[in-house]
């Protein structure tokens, strides 16, 4: 049960709606994690803006879905587990792409080395050393695919910490449990 009351379409301001009119036409729906962001419209605005810019990004979206499961993973985020698995399968990444993303890794080498930079920056607060970093470009990764999947990774951990504090009810399919290897 969400900690914060959603604020409804009907609820919402003229502004607010507009917004959610928007919102509705990408996925067909208001999903809960932007409802409950509505209690702030400049917050609403600001991510959505935040968000928007990922789609810009020399990095594809099966690679930006793959950072997101990976984060949602370390963060321990069911909400975004949720929606980014449904997001990825509607990309074309089948199950064990999914679930390998989930763990941080990928069969494409540039993929496996960009996961695994995600997980170091969540495991380590953004604290990575020269060496990771040096592993990262050795992997073929360009100083703007490093500032991209750093972005990346700041988007998903807003809305796993979101989601943490407010609990949204989940609205997508859920993931399925994840036995994660030690």
């Amino acid at each position: 049960m969400s900690r914060i009351k959603p604020v409804n379409e009907e609820q919402a301001p003229s502004e607010l709606k507009e917004i959610y009119k928007k919102i509705s036409g990408k996925f067909g729906k208001i999903p809960n994690i932007f409802l409950n962001l509505g209690n702030s419209t400049p917050a609403l605005e600001g991510f959505l803006q935040f968000s928007a810019a990922t789609e810009k990004m020399s990095l594809s979206p099966k690679i930006r879905e793959q950072i997101a499961l990976t984060v949602g993973q370390k963060n321990d985020c069911n909400y975004c587990l949720a929606v980014h698995t449904t997001v990825s399968k509607g990309l074309g990444l089948n199950e064990q792409q999914v679930t390998n993303a989930r763990r941080g890794e990928s069969s494409d080498p540039k993929t496996q080395a960009i996961l695994k930079f995600a997980k170091i920056i969540v495991d380590k607060n953004g604290h990575v050393s020269n060496q990771e970093v040096e592993e990262l470009k050795k992997a073929g990764i360009t100083d703007q695919e490093l500032v991209e999947i750093t972005y990346v990774v700041m988007v998903n951990m807003f809305t796993n910490y979101f989601n943490h504090i407010t609990d949204p009810m989940i609205d997508f399919p859920l993931a399925p449990e994840l036995a994660l290897k030690k």
